[in-house]
C-alpha cells in the first residue's frame, strides 16, 4: 500500500490522481517547473525558485524482486543529508570530462527518432568506459524484449557522462554505506533496501546535454538488485526516469516496465488485496476498465479488438480481474503481463500501446536529405523506414510506381523533367504491422516528407 506522503506538495505543481478512488493520495506529477530538489550541485534557475519551500514528496514504483510484484511510496525529493554533506568538488581533470555526450546507437536525426539517454551514477572519471559499456549491454536487453527488437530502427541512444568522485552506490552493500556520487543514487531510500533513488534535479541536468531526450534511464554502479521508476515530467521532455542496477540481470526489465507507463500509458496491472473494491469512474488508460470481456465486445471499447487472441505473455485476452492496484471492481487484458509482473512480455493491448508511443516520438518515415532547400536532379535523397513499412513515391502528386520500396532516388531517376521549373518529390511509408488494430493509433504509423526539386 501507498505510504503517507511525508512533506506537503506545494499547490502550484501539477497533481496526478494516481486512482480516484478508494483514498489513494494524490502524487506530484512532478511538473519540474522547479526540479525535484534543490540539493547542492542541482542546475538551473529552478531549484532556486523553489528555495525556502516546504520540501516536497515524488511518487515512485519500486519492485520487490525478480518474480514479485511492485509496491508504490513517496519520498522525499531532496538528497538525504547524510547523503549531501559526504560531496566534494570534482578536480579540474574530473570536471573536463563530466557532461560528455556519446552516442551508442544513431539511427537518424532527433526530429525523426525516439532518444533514449543512459546517464550513469557511481563510475568515476576513469570508469566512463565501463559505464558506456554497461549502457551498451542495457539497451541490448531492454531492446530484445517486443515491441521493441521489431522496431530498433526508431530509436536513437546516447550517454551522458556524470563523473562520481567514488565508485559505487550509497547503500551497497550495506544501509550504512555512503558514496558521493554525480547523482546522489541510494539503496534503502524510504528504508526500503531495494528502492534505488535519485536526485531527480541533477537528473534532469545531465539529460539536458543530450539531443532531445524521450525517455531517462539512470544505471547505478552496482551488482545490486534494485530500480525505481519515477512519475514526472520534465523540462527537457521526458516523462518518467527509470532507475537500474548496472549489473544485475533483471534490472533492465524494471527499465522495460517503466516504459510502459511513460511510452505506452498504461497501467499497472498488479493490485494489493488491502485496497479492496474500485468504484471509481472508467480508467484512462488503455489496459483497465471496469468492463467485462462481453460489455467491452459489446460496447467496442478498450481492447475488444483482441479479445479471444492468444497473446505474447501467454493466455487468452479477456478481461481478468484485479488491476490498477485494486483486486476487484478493475479488469486487465490478460492474466500477467510485463505491467503486473517483471520477466514477462507486453500483452497484445500492450504491445500496440507501445507501437504507439514510439510513433509519437519518432516517424514512420526519416531522412538525413534536409527539405529545407532545393535539391538538383541528381542529387540523392536517401530515406529510412521501419521494417516491413510499405514505402511510395511520388513526384507532383503522380505515383512513381517503379521506385515503390526504394530507399535511396535521385529526382532524375523518378522521372523529374530538365524543365527549368521547379517540381516536388514526396515520400510517404505507411507501417502496416497487425500489432496495431485500432483505426486511430494506426493514423500514428504514417509520415511523408517532400522535397523542392530545381529544374
Amino acid at each position: 500500500m501507498r505510504r503517507r506522503i511525508r512533506s506537503r506538495i506545494r499547490s502550484r505543481f501539477p497533481l496526478r490522481t494516481a486512482a480516484v478512488a478508494g483514498g489513494i493520495a494524490l502524487a506530484a506529477a512532478a511538473a519540474m517547473t522547479a526540479p525535484a530538489t534543490a540539493s547542492p550541485g542541482a542546475s538551473g534557475s529552478a531549484a532556486a525558485a523553489d528555495a525556502g519551500s516546504s520540501p516536497r514528496a515524488l511518487d515512485v514504483e519500486y519492485f520487490t524482486g525478480p518474480g514479485g510484484h511492485p509496491r508504490h511510496t513517496e519520498v522525499p525529493a531532496a538528497t538525504p543529508e547524510r547523503l549531501a554533506r559526504a560531496a566534494r568538488s570534482l578536480s579540474a581533470k574530473e570536471a573536463a570530462a563530466d557532461g560528455q555526450v556519446g552516442s551508442v546507437v544513431d539511427n537518424g536525426t532527433t526530429a525523426d527518432k525516439l532518444d533514449v539517454v543512459f546517464i550513469g551514477d557511481g563510475y568515476t572519471a576513469g570508469q566512463q568506459e565501463d559505464f558506456h559499456a554497461d549502457a551498451r549491454s542495457k539497451w541490448e536487453q531492454m531492446s530484445a524484449v517486443q515491441p521493441y527488437a521489431s522496431y530498433k530502427d526508431l530509436f536513437n541512444v546516447w550517454t551522458v557522462d556524470a563523473v562520481s568522485n567514488q565508485s559505487g552506490v550509497s547503500g551497497d552493500p550495506s544501509k550504512g554505506v555512503v558514496k558521493d556520487t554525480a547523482l546522489g543514487s541510494y539503496f534503502w531510500c524510504d528504508d526500503i533496501e531495494r528502492l534505488l533513488c535519485v536526485d531527480t534535479a541533477k537528473v534532469e541536468s545531465y539529460a539536458a546535454k543530450a539531443p532531445q531526450a524521450d525517455l531517462v534511464v539512470v544505471l547505478s554502479n552496482s551488482t545490486k538488485y534494485g530500480g525505481a521508476g519515477y512519475t514526472l515530467t520534465s523540462q527537457v521532455g521526458y516523462d518518467g526516469i527509470a532507475t537500474a542496477a548496472s549489473d544485475h540481470a533483471d534490472s533492465d526489465q524494471i527499465a522495460v516496465h517503466e516504459t510502459g507507463h511513460s511510452l505506452g500509458k498504461l497501467a499497472d496491472e498488479y493490485f494489493y488485496p488491502e485496497y479492496g473494491t474500485y468504484t471509481g469512474a472508467e480508467p484512462g488508460e488503455s489496459n483497465a476498465t471496469k468492463l467485462s470481456a462481453a460489455q467491452l465486445t459489446a460496447q467496442q471499447k478498450k481492447w475488444y479488438r483482441w479479445i479471444g487472441q492468444t497473446s505474447p505473455d501467454g493466455g487468452t485476452v479477456g478481461a481478468y480481474e484485479g488491476g490498477r492496484y485494486y483486486p476487484k471492481g478493475i479488469n486487465r487484458p490478460t492474466d500477467n503481463s510485463i505491467m503486473r509482473t517483471l520477466g514477462r512480455e507486453f500483452s497484445l493491448p500492450g504491445r500496440e500501446a507501445m507501437i504507439a508511443g514510439f510513433y509519437r516520438h519518432a516517424s514512420a518515415l526519416s531522412s538525413r536529405t534536409a527539405t529545407a532547400t532545393a535539391v538538383k536532379r541528381s542529387a540523392g535523397i536517401e530515406v529510412d523506414v521501419p521494417k516491413g513499412a510499405s514505402l511510395t513515391w511520388y513526384v507532383d502528386g503522380a505515383e512513381v510506381t517503379a521506385a515503390n520500396g526504394k530507399t535511396s532516388v535521385t529526382p532524375a531517376s523518378l522521372g523529374v523533367p530538365s524543365d527549368g521549373t521547379t517540381h516536388k518529390v514526396t515520400a510517404k511509408a505507411t507501417d502496416a504491422t497487425s500489432a496495431v488494430k485500432d483505426p486511430a493509433l494506426r493514423k500514428l504509423l504514417s509520415g511523408s516528407r517532400t522535397w523542392t526539386v530545381t529544374g
